[in-house]
């Protein structure tokens, strides 16, 4: 096997786990990142993350990115 070849490179997924907050009670809870659902605040019923073809658009805020 030639030497360039060598190295095997793995692709890493562009999707992450994410702790938001929302905006209206302060509650933190966690989502995807990629929702395919609407994700609702589980204490006042907001909206936090409207899913779109990939990513999904967040109205909380992102309070860190789980790994």
């Amino acid at each position: 096997m030639p030497q360039r070849f060598s190295r095997v490179l793995i692709p890493q997924p562009r999707s992450r786990f994410v702790r938001l907050r929302c905006p209206d009670c302060g509650n933190e809870q966690v989502t995807f990142s990629h929702a395919a659902m609407v994700v609702r605040c589980l204490v006042c019923g907001r909206v936090l993350a409207q899913p779109t073809g990939g990513k999904a658009i967040f109205a909380g805020h992102v309070v860190k990115v789980l790994e």
